[in-house]
């Protein structure tokens, strides 16, 4: 085992493409829930966005640095690394909240030290499902 166990690890899941989308995250060492999000209207990739960005804005108010936050969206950690979330989801009335909720977490990125607390990705193929994962595939 190579991940860090004083750590959290995100997940989200996405039934279709859009669809009720929800994430949430996992402390690796006592195995319990940190917190839930959703279902919303939205895709997997901003869920993942948004829950690494929910887990570092957590860790940051709770005064924690250090701590790693593992995910296994690629896509997701770019987005987190650029500050911003590029999906291709249209802008509808379905969907408006979910943009309220991605533009307050690009203005968290901007404006908070997202380097205290690294984001990594998870390797599935060492370690197996991310921890958070929903086990629905």
């Amino acid at each position: 085992m190579d991940y860090e166990l004083n750590s959290w690890a995100v997940d989200a899941a996405c039934s279709g493409n859009p669809g009720p989308m929800e994430y949430r995250c996992i402390d690796l060492m006592s195995g319990k829930e940190v917190f839930h999000f959703g279902p919303v209207h939205g895709t997997n990739n901003i869920g993942e966005f948004l829950a690494i960005v929910h887990a570092l804005a957590l860790l940051d108010k709770q005064g924690v640095e250090g701590k790693t936050v593992y995910s296994d969206s690629c896509n997701a950690i770019l987005w987190v690394t650029k500050k911003q979330c590029k999906t291709k989801l249209p802008r509808t009335p379905d969907t408006e909240q979910l943009f309220q909720i991605i533009a307050r977490a690009e203005t968290w990125l901007r404006t908070h030290d997202t380097t205290k607390n690294p984001v990594v990705k998870w390797e599935t193929r060492q370690w197996g499902e991310v921890p958070a994962d929903f086990g629905r595939k």
